[in-house]
């Protein structure tokens, strides 16, 4: 059959290949999947249920859940088979932008997964006049749950009405409405079409090409708000795999034991903190295992993709990669990163290691993939965000920056005509915000246009790569390079608190390493960690070198509004947070 519609991949799993568990969440201690039978019996319930209710097409219906779930991807294609709106909510936005996006949208009904999000959002529902309803996930006294839907739904005397609908929407229909987290300002309703995203599925799907896949799993992990998530959940059902929700972060390690995916989806930090944790369990067990974890590094540095491989690389990949492996489940066959740049250096280890990360680019308003790596020679280079996908079309501006044209590119922003049409060129072209260039068909990605700055000096500073440098040390967590305007950049830096308490017990220093202010603020810390830098220092230009460091005292997370919900860098709050330690750097 042919999918054109989003929801019509659930009757094309169906008529190729129905599975016995098409989406797994885990309850009460046990994984609980349902076949794509019942999932669709469940869609169509829910269909039913909200037409019963009173939604019509177009309406919006907002979804909020801490941790993906089976829940939510039933309701996603309830909505949409009626025609109504998704409204896809990050769980950790602040309250004001919680207002702001269900007022914005105009959202009627809220499904919200726990106690936590409902009372956030109860707490609130005051100043947001038309939401008339909220349901939860979670059984929660004195919440309505999302089975009074269900229930509604159970009679399919109107199920002829939501064929009906289903017949009338149209590729170009209006779908989900997502608003972008943004590192600055409010934030900006995205408005994607059933044919935005579904060029993307097809376009992705045919990248990720695996032989003897008709039992593969993928465990998903990124918030199933982010539509790279979804998108990517959209590619794997389509190509019949089971979806397996993970629980969470802090459960990953149990889940990829007891899922053994052979397909995850990441952005870079994720990368960042697992080669971390690899690194730091590598060269802390024992001087021979070390000198063996090391050499096999090195070894991994040299690995070019789809070339035969050295005895050597044989030797190290039976002495440490399989460890590697074998600690995500033994069965992982793809990584695709996204979101925000990966280092070179790091993609190169994991696909030395047998652990095979295909690198994308683009944004929520495309859909969100302009270009993505394959799994074969053809369609993947180290270094690159991949070959663009069919259909979408690049050009580099005068100043460098990326435009891109395609079926992916988004209605608009909605309620914001003029922010619409300041994101396009005068001939139509999307300026996607992005520094970068076209070299043999690959597109590679050299910064944001709008961190790129000068000093005072007039030099022009790219801070990501400088960043992604200081991130490798295992001293490092997060930095943050500065100096827009100033004599010199320097760099505002999360010392990596957990392997600096390590550090502070080998040395036996007279530090408290529980404390992360007084880490932040010991002298032999910073010049330690300074060490680090200056090791960078020498792989960059005399003028990109980080002059001076400051340390933050605390951990920079989403919550602590260092990051936006996918981990990027909120740059102007950070300067913000820390302005005492930022005017230190410049003697203010």
């Amino acid at each position: 059959m042919k999918v054109a519609k989003l929801f019509d991949i659930l009757y094309y799993q169906l008529e190729n290949r129905p599975i016995e568990v098409s989406i797994s969440s885990k309850k009460n201690g046990i994984w609980e999947g349902i076949s794509t039978k019942s999932v669709i019996d469940q869609v169509n319930q829910v269909s039913r249920g909200l037409l019963k209710y009173r939604i019509k097409p177009e309406d919006r219906i907002a979804l909020i859940t801490s941790v993906n779930r089976t829940e939510w991807s039933i309701m996603d294609f309830a909505i949409q088979q009626i025609g109504a709106v998704s409204v896809p909510i990050y769980p950790t936005i602040s309250d004001d932008d919680l207002i702001f996006i269900l007022n914005n949208s105009e959202a009627k009904f809220c499904f919200i997964s726990d106690k936590k999000l409902y009372d956030k959002v109860q707490n609130i529902k005051d100043n947001c006049p038309s939401l008339t309803n909220l349901f939860t996930f979670d059984e929660i006294e004195g919440a309505p749950h999302w089975t009074e839907i269900k229930k509604k739904g159970e009679e399919d005397s109107n199920q002829h009405e939501v064929e009906k609908l289903k017949n009338s929407i149209e590729p170009n229909t209006w779908v989900t409405l997502i608003y972008t987290s943004g590192t600055t300002g409010r934030p900006k309703g995205v408005m994607l079409s059933h044919k935005n995203i579904l060029s993307n599925v097809m376009g992705c799907h045919t990248r990720f090409i695996m032989e003897n896949d008709e039992k593969f799993r993928i465990l998903s992990i990124l918030p199933i708000s982010h539509i790279l998530e979804r998108m990517v959940v959209y590619v794997f059902m389509y190509k019949c795999y089971g979806i397996y929700f993970a629980e969470g972060i802090d459960k990953l390690a149990s889940n990829f034991q007891e899922v053994r995916p052979n397909v995850i989806l990441v952005v870079p930090r994720v990368i960042e903190k697992l080669y971390a944790s690899i690194y730091n369990k590598g060269t802390s067990s024992g001087w021979i295992k070390k000198q063996i974890f090391l050499w096999a590094l090195n070894v991994a540095k040299k690995f070019e993709p789809f070339k035969p491989v050295s005895f050597s690389h044989k030797i190290a990949d039976a002495l440490v990669f399989k460890k590697w492996r074998k600690a995500v489940g033994n069965n992982l066959q793809l990584i695709i990163c996204g979101s925000a740049a990966l280092s070179e250096n790091l993609c190169r280890i994991f696909n030395a290691a047998g652990l095979v990360i295909t690198e994308g680019y683009g944004m929520t308003e495309t859909s969100p993939v302009i270009s993505v790596n394959g799994r074969t020679e053809d369609v993947f280079r180290l270094g690159t965000v991949g070959p663009l996908l069919n259909g979408n079309e690049v050009k580099i501006a005068d100043d460098g920056e990326i435009l891109t044209k395609g079926p992916n590119v988004f209605l608009g922003y909605y309620k914001d005509e003029e922010k619409t049409k300041e994101i396009f060129t005068e001939d139509g072209w999307l300026k996607t915000g992005d520094i970068g260039y076209m070299k043999d068909g690959f597109l590679k990605i050299t910064d944001r246009k709008k961190e790129i700055f000068k000093t005072s000096g007039g030099k022009y500073i790219i801070p990501q790569v400088t960043e992604n440098k200081l991130k490798q040390s295992q001293f490092i967590g997060e930095a943050m390079v500065v100096g827009d305007g100033e004599k010199m950049p320097c760099a505002l830096i999360q010392p990596d608190f957990d392997f600096i308490a390590k550090y502070i017990s080998y040395k036996r220093l007279p530090i408290d390493s529980s404390s992360p202010a007084e880490i932040a603020n010991n002298k032999e810390i910073k010049d330690r960690i300074m060490q680090e830098v200056e090791k960078v220092n020498k792989s960059l230009g005399k003028w990109e070198q980080i002059k001076k460091i400051e340390l933050t005292p605390s951990v920079w997370s989403v919550e602590g509004g260092e990051f936006t919900p996918t981990l990027k860098l909120k740059r102007k709050f950070i300067k913000e947070k820390y302005i005492n330690l930022y005017n230190k750097l410049y003697d203010k």
